[in-house]
């Protein structure tokens, strides 16, 4: 009995550090990685090299979860081990909340492994151009035409004899505007 609870054991924490490590594999870059949120350089480090590493750490830890939910989902040792012992009396008295305990053990189960197998598909998805897309045409209004206030501050790009001004502010939600200046075509970034 006492192994049995022991294995129970340790294969529950081998299913939360496993669940807990595929979430997390998406999750910290995806809360680190905002606009217009303050992001440190340390922040940034962690998320990038988490960002890297989530589509095979995503994988592993899922396929880790998955054989361990079916192991869990399945295991009736706490069931079957106690048959013939005086504690299997006891078993029976509380038999209907241990019925909905394994309900509720497997009803956990199954939300870990949808987290975890979002967790997943996400990690192999540029949800980053979701937050910071480009802006695919960039419109222009005359210098005189422009509401923009004396003090804001601009990206400025010059070719030749023509020139473009990007407001900052739109470019710190889009990242990314793709123009065309003097005839070159140009990918300007803030």
């Amino acid at each position: 009995m006492q192994r049995a609870s022991n294995r129970r054991g340790l294969l529950w924490t081998l299913f939360a550090i496993s669940s807990l490590t595929a979430i997390a594999l998406f999750f910290i870059p995806a809360v680190v990685i905002q606009p217009f949120k303050h992001q440190s350089a340390a922040g940034l480090t962690l998320a990038m090299a988490l960002r890297q590493r989530a589509p095979w750490g995503t994988l592993v830890a899922a396929l880790v979860c998955l054989g361990l939910a079916l192991i869990l989902w399945r295991d009736r040792t706490s069931d079957e081990g106690v048959r013939g012992s005086i504690i299997w009396a006891n078993i029976r008295l509380r038999g209907k909340w241990w019925a909905k305990a394994r309900i509720w053990r497997r009803i956990a189960l199954g939300l870990v492994m949808v987290l975890v197998i979002f967790s997943t598909v996400m990690a192999r998805l540029n949800y980053f151009e979701w937050m910071f897309h480009p802006v695919p045409g960039a419109q222009f209004e005359s210098e005189a035409a422009s509401k923009l206030d004396k003090d804001e501050m601009i990206l400025a790009v010059r070719l030749g004899r023509d020139a473009r001004a990007y407001p900052i502010r739109e470019m710190a939600y889009h990242h990314i505007v793709n123009d065309v200046v003097n005839g070159v075509p140009i990918c300007a970034t803030y």
